[in-house]
């Protein structure tokens, strides 16, 4: 693999750019691997490039129903925080966060981190008392978090109004070393860097049955043939269940779509992602300058990634009071996302007896 540099740039540009290669091969499946992640999205290349790097297990394939990328992890809105309550919470999401300052570096692809810091709002009474909680609770899993003023939050968010009627800014939780990083180039970044460690990324290839025998996977039935493999790996985000039932057991996950939309974009105005949990919003702005914005999660279980007027008409009509400048933005795009709920909305985890990694 040719090492991406400022030098790299400067000779390909002598060469007219005739010397770059694909960043990552598209070869046929083998018949069988060592192991078999399906999902190419981050998580699932992810998961792929950490077996190579840390466990050596190279003889890897990690299928993709669709394009690279082209599922939840073109649809997030790249939000990286570790600000979490519980310590498993804090502790996996402090390690994943950790992780996001030296990705640049490790990949040698630019994934565009910006610790641009991540406040949560504090609109009600009740929030100040969990927020305070959460910051003391932060403090001794070693997560660097505080709870600030109203002033302070209108200093680090000048276009912000904190007196708002019926959500007045009370104070936020800050977590400076959050931000945000571009999503589609983690998804591109690790799978350069499997490709390069001589693991199989297959795209368009639909998983469409599990085989099992006296307990224990055997292999993948897929849309390009049959695929044997000793472990398999399940990182499909909101289709979880889905690939669970092939397997023959049931997930206690429910899929919804969680909304997200961009306006037009505009100056630079907001150098920090702010979360507004009481009215269930958040927003950030892009390198492109759109104001990226997010709402909750449908009511009910669906797969649809098409946005959900009543979610975005009530997340917009909260977010003007609170940001007004943004009430004559246009908006440019508008999504849903498919994500894996559990009943208590807390992550999970447990060896199950085909061991198939979740």
């Amino acid at each position: 693999m040719k090492r991406y540099s400022v030098f790299a740039v400067a000779r390909e540009a002598l060469r007219y750019h005739q010397g770059w290669s694909r960043a990552w091969k598209s070869p046929e499946p083998k018949k069988k691997y060592d192991a078999v992640i399906i999902g190419a999205g981050g998580h699932g290349l992810a998961t792929a490039y950490y077996l190579g790097k840390n466990h050596g297990l190279k003889n890897v394939a990690i299928l993709e129903k669709g394009w690279l990328g082209g599922g939840n992890t073109g649809r997030n809105t790249t939000i990286i925080r570790s600000n979490y309550l519980q310590d498993a919470s804090a502790a996996i999401y402090e390690k994943a966060r950790s992780l996001y300052e030296t990705m640049s570096q490790d990949l040698n692809y630019n994934v565009m981190f910006s610790p641009r810091g991540v406040m949560m709002l504090a609109q009600t009474q009740h929030e100040i008392r969990g927020y305070k909680r959460t910051a003391q609770a932060n403090a001794l899993q070693g997560v660097s978090t505080e709870f600030i003023s109203p002033e302070k939050v209108k200093s680090l968010v000048p276009i912000i109004n904190i007196d708002g009627p019926r959500y007045p800014v009370l104070g936020a939780l800050w977590q400076s070393r959050g931000g945000t990083a571009r999503h589609d180039a983690v998804a591109w970044g690790y799978a350069r860097a499997c490709s390069d460690m001589g693991m199989d990324i297959i795209q368009q290839c639909e998983v469409t049955g599990i085989r099992r025998e006296n307990g224990q996977v055997q292999g993948v039935e897929t849309s390009k043939g049959s695929i044997d493999c000793q472990k398999l790996g399940i990182v499909v985000a909101g289709h979880t269940g889905v690939l669970a039932d092939m397997a023959g057991f049931r997930m206690p996950v429910e899929a919804v779509a969680l909304q997200a939309l961009v306006s037009e974009p505009i100056k630079p105005c907001m150098d920090v992602v702010v979360m507004a949990n009481t009215v269930h919003g958040y927003m950030s702005q892009s390198d492109k300058g759109e104001m990226v914005i997010g709402g909750g999660a449908d009511g009910f279980n669906n797969y649809t990634q098409r946005g959900s007027f009543h979610h975005v008409e009530e997340t917009v009509r909260a977010l003007i009071e609170t940001f007004p400048i943004i009430s004559r933005l246009k908006m440019l795009r508008w999504w849903g996302g498919i994500v894996d709920m559990t009943a208590i909305d807390h992550q999970f985890f447990q060896k199950h007896q085909l061991e198939i990694f979740l």
